[in-house]
């Protein structure tokens, strides 16, 4: 179960969920390298010699990180321990996002649940500001290098696609009892705080950007070109289509009722949303 075991999630940023390590600059620190401890006090802490990274959350406060590099184009490799237990009304988000109104944005918040009940995943994409692309899954499968979503290139369409605007990794653990879970009719239980939440095995292949300039370029053998001609194979589609068809409990695309004027330009394109 989720609440048991780590299980690592990989965000090919531009959600293109297959890729050759060997495009990218490989960054594998150890967390006091990577990440700035951001928000939550003491609830936040970087353990075993900068191996393991804790988020708590009490009824005062919870807590957050964020990467110290930015990225643009890469693979994002992380171990994630959720809340184990009843995690009803805790929030595990997990996302990537630009600075400014016209941000792009990369969601995964794991929604909690009463003991023996699943996670559940709540994704969403924003581009140049623009969100409600939202898909939701049941978390009762082993995720590792299993694809869950793409976003693919709609620009053709007039569809923005995040592909020039670094981000950074955040990550945060935080009460959202209002709606996350049976929107909002189960509380969290204060009694089982402090909820945990436990990061490890960071990995970045991805280009990284600074003061301005991307450290892979065009001209060399790791260049943008290479990543944007990226798509999942045969057994990656297959992968997709049984967690969309089994497991799948929300899809913005499949929501008439949201968009009664017509649905998001993409949704009529993809194979995939």
């Amino acid at each position: 179960m989720a609440t048991q075991t780590y299980h690592r999630i990989s965000v090919v940023l531009l959600l293109l969920f297959i890729v050759s390590s060997s495009l990218t600059v490989a960054s594998a620190g150890t967390f006091y390298e990577d990440f700035d401890l951001t928000w939550g006090d003491q609830r936040a802490k970087i353990l075993d010699n900068g191996e393991l990274l804790t988020l708590s959350l009490d009824q005062i406060c919870g807590s957050g990180f964020q990467s110290k590099r930015e990225y643009l184009f890469g693979r994002i490799d992380m171990q994630l321990k959720l809340v184990s237990g009843n995690s009803a009304g805790t929030v595990t988000a997990y996302y990537l996002s630009s600075d400014g109104p016209n941000h792009d944005e990369i969601d995964f918040e794991f929604l909690g649940n009463v003991s023996g009940e699943p996670y559940i995943v709540h994704t969403n994409v924003y581009t140049q500001g623009k969100g409600e692309r939202e898909q939701q899954f049941y978390l009762c499968f082993l995720v590792d290098n299993i694809p869950i979503r793409v976003f693919n290139n709609e620009e053709s369409i007039g569809v923005p696609f995040p592909k020039s605007q670094p981000m950074k990794l955040y990550s945060s653990l935080w009460n959202a009892d209002q709606w996350a879970t049976r929107g909002g009719l189960v509380k969290t239980d204060w009694s089982k705080a402090p909820f945990t939440a436990y990061y490890r095995n960071f990995n970045a292949n991805a280009c990284i950007w600074s003061r301005g300039t991307s450290s892979c370029t065009p001209a060399s053998s790791n260049g943008m070109a290479n990543w944007q001609t990226q798509e999942l194979n045969a057994n990656g589609r297959r992968s997709l289509r049984w967690v969309q068809k089994y497991y799948m409990i929300y899809n913005y695309c499949a929501d008439f009722k949201r968009f009664p004027e017509g649905r998001p330009r993409e949704c009529r394109h993809a194979r995939f949303l």
